[in-house]
C-alpha cells in the first residue's frame, strides 16, 4: 500500500508541475498573442495614416493646377497634361457610357464598325434579347444562330 500511496503522491507532484507550466505556457500565448494584436493595431494606424496623407497631397496637387492654371512650373507640366489628359478621357468615357445608356451612337465612334464589317445581331432564345456576342449579355444563355 505504500508504495501506491508514494505514487499518488508523485503523480499528484507531476501533475501539478504540469499544470503550472500549462499556466506558464498559456500565459507566454497569451502576450506573444497580445504583441501580435498590438502590432496588427499599429500597421493598421500607419495604413490610415498613410492614406490621409495621400489624400492630403491630392488635394494639395489640386489646388495647385487650379491656381497656376497658366503659369505651371516645367517640373511639374508633364504631370498636369497627363492630369488634364485623365480628366478629358474620363469625361469622353463618362459621355460614352451614358450615350450607351439612352442607347445612342458613341461621341468618340468607339462603337463604330469598319466599312464593309457588319456584325449580325442575335436573337437570344432564354430572354430575348439581342447581341452579337456568343452569349447573352442579360442572362449568359448561348445565342441562337
Amino acid at each position: 500500500m505504500a508504495f501506491f500511496e508514494e505514487l499518488g503522491k508523485k503523480a499528484q507532484a507531476v501533475a501539478g508541475v504540469a499544470a503550472e507550466k500549462a499556466k506558464d505556457l498559456a500565459g507566454v500565448a497569451s502576450e506573444k498573442a497580445k504583441s501580435v494584436s498590438d502590432s496588427a493595431k499599429a500597421s493598421m494606424e500607419i495604413i490610415s495614416e498613410q492614406r490621409e496623407m495621400e489624400k492630403n497631397y491630392r488635394a494639395i496637387g489640386e489646388w495647385f493646377v487650379s491656381e497656376y492654371e497658366g503659369e505651371i512650373p516645367d517640373a511639374v507640366k508633364d504631370v498636369v497634361a497627363a492630369v488634364i489628359a485623365s480628366k478629358e478621357r474620363i469625361g469622353e468615357l463618362e459621355a460614352a457610357k451614358a450615350a450607351k445608356k439612352e442607347g445612342e451612337s458613341c461621341p468618340c465612334s468607339c462603337e463604330e464598325q469598319p466599312a464593309g464589317e457588319e456584325t449580325q445581331q442575335k436573337v437570344c432564345p432564354v430572354c430575348g434579347e439581342s447581341s452579337d456576342g456568343k452569349f447573352c449579355p442579360k442572362c449568359g444563355a448561348p445565342m441562337g444562330e
